[in-house]
């Protein structure tokens, strides 16, 4: 008899014993079937077990190993088995941006469990117990965030910028800039937290803005926390002004979406001597402009060039994919509208020219229609997209450095659904600035795990690679003669045995 291990279609590989009777083989039994290298040896043990039991030829003094083994194990507790993986990957990585020079390790292992377990502080107290040993009552995790941001902000955005830096290989030229909100569970106002504009959808909930400013490939350069009721198109200018100073950058080109886009915004820039790239909203531009481009022909990958001012121009693009997209969109926004006029809900305070409630008119004095000669006209918009800028940089270079604004989109999904930054539930400002401060972090090292998972050519996602930090175990063990007590690290499988190989190879 011998064990036979047999790779399935799906991927997957069955382990059988097979026996030999009457000159011919047969499987005796199956298994199981695993994906995993460690799951397969402990079916491959399984099956030696199963052959040993068949045969009746019991190893010479298997009594005695296995009385050794039994009471060994019986030796060991939960308290000697810990996950020791997030601190082995985010915490060599952690170092290697210079974040250790903070020299704070409660800070440490707030931004590991940020990336490894994205959960409450509270739930944070009960993992660090149980996997690191490290016994902290909520009291202590809050008094140190009372003080966090005051103390360890500038440098820690110090620390991300010289690592930043140090990526983009000392070259700092374009920026991006981008805003988003933060809201929170508690339904109270205050100086920090108000209800206004909501990207997140959740109107009645008081809210903060947070702007990011990132280099090429999104490594991050610094971030600034505002009042929820502010106008994003007027922490443009401050913002930039404070960064420049606290890091001394020299007149990068400014890269932001339309939502920036202003003429104050603009003569700001022009008048501090900034060049830009901002998006461009092609239904507001003067009605010249918009007559040359209406009566200009494109086609899918065209790009035309528009003189606005002296130093300014507006580049337009036309995608025909994006057509395609801008006309679905605009068709379900009309079948919603349809839905809510049926409803007769709207009053005429939905007339604004917010989303598609442009399309609503009021005819008479008390009836809402939808204006489908209004909707009909605007699919002549379909596919074209259009930039503002003040560069010497030819019309492609300025498309594809704005196609680069999608890194910052990508740091804000990764902040909001990978490290769950929100729902905020602090209330007081200087948690809530410390609790932004954690998380930025926490981003710059899921940035740097990115990197060198793609300088690697591994297929793990960064999902993937948290993910499997959850389940590497180390066991802490005392021998009996020599009273000595080591660590080791249980045996890993395939996965993470690749997740460590690229962490030990880069750090």
């Amino acid at each position: 008899m011998y064990v036979r291990k047999l790779k399935n279609r799906s991927g997957s590989t069955s382990v059988q014993v097979i026996q030999k009777i009457n000159g011919r083989y047969k499987v005796h039994k199956t298994i199981g079937c695993a994906t995993t290298q460690q799951n397969i040896e402990k079916l491959v043990h399984i099956a030696n077990q199963e052959i040993e039991k068949v045969s009746a030829q019991p190893k010479l003094f298997k009594s005695q190993v296995d009385h050794m083994v039994e009471q060994t194990i019986s030796t060991i507790s939960n308290g000697d088995i810990r996950t020791v993986e997030p601190e082995i990957v985010f915490g060599k990585i952690y170092d290697s941006i210079g974040f250790n020079k903070l020299e704070e390790d409660l800070f440490r292992h707030l931004v590991i469990y940020r990336l490894a377990f994205p959960l409450s502080k509270l739930k944070t107290i009960e993992y660090l117990d149980r996997y690191q040993g490290v016994s902290l009552s909520i009291d202590s995790i809050y008094r140190f965030l009372d003080k966090l941001n005051n103390q360890l902000k500038h440098q820690d955005e110090q620390l991300a910028f010289a690592h930043t830096l140090k990526v983009l290989k000392g070259q700092i030229n374009v920026v991006f800039y981008d805003m988003t909100t933060l809201y929170f569970e508690a339904s109270d106002e205050d100086d920090l937290r108000k209800t206004g504009f909501s990207k997140d959808g959740k109107y009645q909930h008081p809210q903060i803005f947070i702007g990011l400013l990132v280099g090429l490939g999104g490594y991050a350069i610094g971030y600034d926390i505002f009042e929820g009721n502010t106008y994003e198109g007027h922490t443009l200018i401050p913002f930039i002004e404070q960064i420049s100073r606290k890091f001394d950058l020299d007149k990068p080109v400014i890269v932001a979406d339309a939502g920036l886009l202003s003429n104050d915004n603009i003569k700001a820039l022009e008048s501090k001597g900034y060049e830009y790239i901002i998006g461009g909203r092609l239904k507001n531009e003067s009605a010249t402009i918009k007559k040359q481009i209406l009566a200009d022909d494109f086609s899918d990958g065209i790009i035309r060039s528009y003189k606005k001012e002296e130093d300014t121009r507006l580049i337009v693009h036309y995608s025909k994919k994006r057509a395609t997209k801008d006309a679905y969109n605009r068709k379900r926004g009309l079948m919603r509208l349809e839905k809510q006029v049926k409803s007769g809900k709207l009053t005429k305070s939905s007339i604004n020219n917010r989303g598609y409630n442009k399309y609503l008119k009021l005819t008479g004095e008390v009836s809402i229609e939808i204006d489908y000669q209004k909707y009909n006209k605007d699919d002549i918009w379909d596919g074209l997209k259009g930039y503002v800028t003040n560069t010497k940089l030819s019309d492609q270079q300025v498309l594809e450095n704005y196609k680069n604004l999608w890194h910052i989109e990508k740091a804000f999904r990764m902040s909001k659904t990978d490290l769950r930054i929100r729902p905020i539930y602090h209330r007081l400002r200087n948690r809530i600035e410390a609790h932004i401060c954690i998380s930025f972090t926490a981003y710059c090292i899921y940035k740097e795990l990115e990197r060198v998972l793609y300088q690697s050519d591994s297929t793990l996602s960064l999902r993937n690679a948290a993910e499997l930090t959850h389940n590497i175990y180390q066991i802490t063990y005392t021998l009996p003669d020599s009273k000595h007590t080591k660590s080791m690290r249980l045996k890993m499988d395939d996965k993470q045995t690749e997740l460590c190989q690229i962490i030990d190879d880069h750090f």
